[in-house]
């Protein structure tokens, strides 16, 4: 009989480290999306709908992380991680995400009522970015900032499309790239403090890490689903040969 989790020594810090970091082979970086988007295979329309639908995601995030100091009773920690919801709010005359994620927008040929509206949000990106909020609000804050690990993974992403688009779209006005420029630095700050936080409250047993990694699956989940709605919304799709009609909408005046 194999020893349950309870029963294993848990992994050495490094080791715990190096767990993580290994669920970055399900980023959605390697969703068919992302690769054809990488590989300069998406149309002005498809890039379009993922600037519109990512901006819901955007959007979320200064609320994720206000869930997460309202449930932390830890000074220091809440110091350090009020930061990120004003990388993203933006202060005073700074350009935050947020504002940064709509300069995008118009990059791609976007006004920012097309944006901020949310009208061109998927049901899928609603559900997934709605389920992210709900897990930071309603579980222990060490667990929500271990969900946040999905940051891990996302420098390289960064880089990715600011060398790439230029050459792969060049119809996409390069002002509009800020936000990928800027989250370079700040990504990598708020991976020190994520994954120290991870690493000292999940190290205490076997079954705290594999719990640990469960709950950094749950967020590649919460991605590669906001991938799949993209995908489906921006693609031409037929079932038996006739085309796929999406849900109407109907808007009041």
């Amino acid at each position: 009989m194999s020893e349950t989790n309870n029963n294993l020594q848990p992994w050495s810090r490094e080791e715990f480290e190096e767990k993580l970091r290994e669920k970055g082979r399900g980023y959605h970086i390697y969703h068919p999306f992302h690769v054809m988007m990488y590989e300069g295979k998406l149309t002005k329309e498809q890039l379009q709908c993922w600037v519109a639908n990512r901006f819901y995601y955007q959007i979320a995030i200064p609320m994720k992380d206000s869930a997460i100091l309202s449930n932390c009773p830890d000074v220091e920690v809440r110091k350090q991680w009020i930061v990120r919801i004003t990388d993203h709010d933006g202060v005073d005359d700074a350009v935050g995400g947020i504002e940064a994620w709509i300069q995008l927008g118009n990059a791609v040929g976007l006004t920012r009522e097309q944006v901020t509206s949310l009208e061109m949000v998927s049901p899928g990106v609603r559900f997934a970015v709605d389920a992210y909020i709900n897990f930071a609000k309603q579980r222990p804050w060490q667990e929500s900032v271990c969900s946040s690990l999905t940051e891990l993974f996302a420098p390289h992403i960064h880089q990715q499309r600011i060398s790439s688009w230029p050459q792969m779209y060049p119809w996409i006005d390069e002002t509009g790239l800020v936000y990928f420029k800027k989250r370079l630095t700040e990504a990598r700050r708020d991976v020190e403090q994520g994954l120290g936080v991870t690493l000292d409250y999940f190290s205490t047993s076997r079954a705290m890490q594999m719990k640990a990694l469960d709950i950094l699956q749950f967020k590649l989940n919460v991605l590669w689903v906001i991938a799949d709605s993209i995908m489906l919304a921006s693609t031409t799709m037929t079932t038996e040969g006739v085309p796929y009609t999406r849900q109407p909408v109907i808007r009041i005046a």
